[in-house]
This record gives structure tokens, sequence and C-alpha cells, in this order.
């Protein structure tokens, strides 16, 4: 996976994240401009629930705690910085990479 998109920090996993608020569907969309991970919500940007939207479908689709997720920067932004805080980053890399 491109290292634009993932950064691993000692137990901490960094992904870099374009949202797309308002889709019909929420998933994986690809790849954005070769810097960010491209996810589709289907929850609106208004009063966080994009966010809430995003940490949620990440924790489900990744199995991990969403209390081990954390929007570094970016919360009222499109693009985030997403920290995932695990020892097993390289499943993580995989099942990301499974999606694409």
């Amino acid at each position: 996976m491109n290292k634009n998109i993932v950064h691993v920090k000692d137990n901490t996993l960094f992904l870099c994240i374009r949202v797309l608020p308002n889709a019909k569907r929420s998933g994986i969309e690809g790849i954005w401009n070769d810097t960010a991970l491209k996810v589709a919500l289907r929850a609106p940007a208004v009063d966080g629930l994009a966010n809430k939207a995003l940490i949620d479908f990440l924790a489900e689709l990744l199995h991990v705690k969403k209390r081990e997720i954390f929007i570094v920067c970016g919360e009222t932004s499109r693009e985030k910085l997403v920290s995932i805080q695990t020892a097993d980053y390289q499943k993580i890399i995989t099942q990301i990479q499974a999606f694409l």
C-alpha cells in the first residue's frame, strides 16, 4: 500500500482518508489522488455525523474497537488523518488491500 496513505509508528497505524459523505452506500471506493483512501459514507457531514459514521465503519470493517480509532486531524474537512491503536497493524493493512 502507498506510504502516502498508511504510516506506522510504534503501535499506531495512521490512515489518510478522503471522506465522501451523503453517499448511497458506505464503503471503500478506492484511492484518491494517490494520497488517501477514498471512503463513501451514507451519513451527512453535519454535526459530526460523518465522523462518527467513519469510526463506526472502520471499526466494523477492520475488526477493531471504536475506542482504538481516533480522528487526529481534519474533523471539519473531507481529508482526515485517522489513527488506529493496534499491535497487529499488518493485519489491518492486508484487510484494507483486500477491499481495493
